[in-house]
């Protein structure tokens, strides 16, 4: 069982920055597939990066150039540094990890892009 505790989200204007954090508990963290997904009011959820146990890392057309996932498994953490942050990018940002046909999800954390 992993349980994921999303943290970061805030009010930010555009073209500014955030950085979110994923802080995993349970066994054998570095092995996850651990990605971030964010859902906006009335769109379904969908993938804005990802970064695989051995670091291989994809993300969303949306958010290339502009994001960067990470992950530090000493401290079962994933990250995802948002840059250049546009009021498309407002929604709910959930935190995932898979592994196999295990699935797990945080509780996710709000972003809102406003001036």
């Amino acid at each position: 069982q992993v349980q994921l505790v999303e943290s970061g989200g805030g009010l930010v204007q555009p073209g500014g920055s955030l950085r979110l954090s994923c802080a995993a508990s349970g066994r054998d963290f570095r092995f996850y597939t651990m990605g971030w997904y964010r859902q906006a009011p009335g769109k379904e959820r969908e993938l804005v990066a990802r970064i695989f146990s051995g670091g291989i890392t994809n993300y969303a057309d949306s958010a290339k150039g502009r994001f960067t996932i990470s992950r530090d498994n000493g401290k079962n953490t994933v990250y995802l540094q948002m840059n250049s942050l546009k009021p498309d990018d407002a929604a709910v940002y959930y935190c995932n990890a898979k592994q196999f046909n295990m699935d797990y999800w945080g509780q996710g954390t709000q972003v809102t892009v406003s001036s």
